[in-house]
């Protein structure tokens, strides 16, 4: 999926297929005003990933409370992370081992403002790998937790497609990131392209 691709299919999440949203917050959760927290009361039947210690960032703790958010769902999942939530949905997705059957589940991942797996290096050891579903990364130029370039890199060794927001800061509440419709369009596009509707779709307009 390239960076074009994103943007020329629009639809409803609800009417693309049924999809569950789960978000998956960063360091000390995602507030009220949060872009997650909007598009939760957006998509009604949203799951969110909960932390026991939302100060401590554990790349293995994390990463298994991803998987049992997903293993608690029935159908396909739609994933939208942000910060260090990045890197825990990631690590749970490329290192499934028995968990491969609900992974297989994840449809679709948006990656916002990933963390620099080097600055949470004390949370565990990352290792960047390819991930067998669709997914976007959404990097900033003025990201303090990750330069562009690297965030760039992390798409490619996942990839993903990638979309620079420019000088968006870390893509949260503190950057004026609250209702923010084009991450609740990204969602609803990786949902439609993960479609067998949407393959139909493609083969009458493409042949």
């Amino acid at each position: 999926m390239s960076e074009r691709s994103v943007g020329n299919v629009t639809s409803s999440l609800s009417a693309s297929l049924s999809v569950t949203l789960v978000t998956v917050p960063g360091l000390y959760g995602s507030e009220d005003a949060h872009w997650q927290s909007w598009l939760e009361r957006e998509l009604p039947g949203a799951r969110r990933v909960e932390q026991r210690a939302w100060d401590t960032p554990n790349l293995a703790i994390w990463s298994d409370a991803v998987r049992d958010v997903i293993a608690g769902i029935d159908g396909p999942v739609v994933i939208a992370a942000h910060s260090f939530g990045c890197l825990a949905t990631a690590h749970a997705l490329s290192h499934a081992g028995a968990f491969h059957a609900q992974a297989a589940q994840v449809k679709g991942v948006l990656f916002v403002a990933p963390a620099s797996p080097a600055k949470f290096r004390f949370a565990g050891a990352f290792s960047a790998r390819r991930l067998d579903t669709l997914s976007l990364v959404v990097g900033s130029e003025t990201d303090p937790w990750m330069p562009l370039d690297e965030a760039r890199t992390l798409a490619q060794r996942w990839n993903s497609a990638f979309v620079n927001l420019g000088k968006a800061g870390h893509i949260n509440t503190a950057a004026g990131f609250g209702p923010w419709p084009l991450a609740k369009h990204f969602v609803e596009t990786l949902a439609r392209r993960a479609s067998p509707e949407y393959e139909e779709e493609a083969q009458r307009a493409y042949g």
